[in-house]
């Protein structure tokens, strides 16, 4: 009986090991690029509903919706990258995410997978003159020889506080 319990203590630790060194994250598109975040921060991933606009806000909040008593704002990721409006239809989603206290939904073409991926293969965003790409990305990393650039919701979502 001892046996079996150190044998589950040892498989319960090389797991923690194992869970320290990877992260898992929900790869989506924002048109041909792929992008992720890290499936602790997702709520849900819900179908595309009209958001109600709000005066005075960014050009890359799409408006609120009430979810399930929560006023929840909603950001355009394609406007907020500065690469145009989305004009969602049927198979676009929102992805829910907590951004510390609050929770923010996030506007994407389509959800593609979740991935696992080592710590080590994250590499950091180039600093690129002109460009503010590292201000809303976290780090960079290839998977099957496609770039998954991932997505900092912290600071994405900075702008877009409703009260």
């Amino acid at each position: 009986m001892t046996q079996s319990t150190d044998t589950g203590a040892a498989a319960a630790d090389l797991q923690a090991v194992f869970a320290a060194d990877t992260m898992q994250v929900v790869s989506f598109k924002v048109g041909d690029e792929h992008y992720g975040i890290d499936i602790q921060l997702v709520r849900e991933i819900r179908a595309w509903q009209v958001a109600t606009q709000l005066p005075n806000t960014p050009s890359f909040v799409r408006g609120v919706i009430n979810l399930r008593g929560t006023i929840v704002p909603i950001l355009d990721l394609r406007a907020r990258f500065g690469q145009g409006t989305t004009e969602p239809g049927t198979a676009h989603v929102v992805i829910v995410v907590a951004v510390g206290t609050r929770i923010v939904g996030i506007l994407v073409d389509s959800v593609s997978d979740i991935v696992t991926l080592p710590m080590g293969d994250i590499k950091s965003v180039p600093s690129m003159e002109g460009s503010a790409a590292g201000d809303c990305l976290d780090g960079l990393v290839t998977v099957n020889e496609q770039m998954i650039a991932l997505v900092s919701v912290e600071r994405v979502a900075g702008a877009a506080t409703v009260h």
